[in-house]
């Protein structure tokens, strides 16, 4: 199984195609655009790794956009006890959702590729159940 480890947004994550993940907020794209990370790190497979100094030139990883959200809330509560101060803060840190489609070495070529993902329909089965 091929990986590579990027960096993007002050945090570096480890990847595999197919996977999807959550990273900081990448810009205003639009859904299904490819976006490609040129800061990788390392890259490899289970039997031989190439480790760059500190990147790799020449490999990148490319990425399916998928969406921007935000997390959940995290409560921020300051109570200075006997002086009746208090304060109570919020925040929603924004991210966005990727999915891994390719990763390449460093001449070009292509460790490991995501499986198309074809869009299904679900079709609802009724019976007809007579008495007799």
């Amino acid at each position: 199984m091929s990986f590579a480890i990027i960096q993007t947004g002050g945090k570096q994550y480890k990847v595999k195609a197919g996977e999807i993940i959550k990273i900081e907020k990448f810009g205003d794209q639009k859904p299904n655009s490819i976006i490609e990370f040129k800061e990788i790190l390392a890259y490899g497979n289970d039997k031989n790794v190439e480790v760059g100094l500190p990147t790799v030139q020449g490999a990148k990883v490319e990425a399916e956009f998928l969406k921007n959200a935000k997390n959940r809330t995290v409560l921020i509560f300051k109570k200075r006890r006997r002086k009746n101060s208090r304060r109570k803060n919020g925040h929603r840190q924004q991210y966005s959702l990727i999915r891994v489609n390719k990763i390449m070495s460093k001449d070009g070529k292509v460790l490991s590729e995501a499986e198309k993902i074809s869009k299904v329909k679900k079709e609802k089965k009724t019976e007809i159940k007579k008495d007799k």
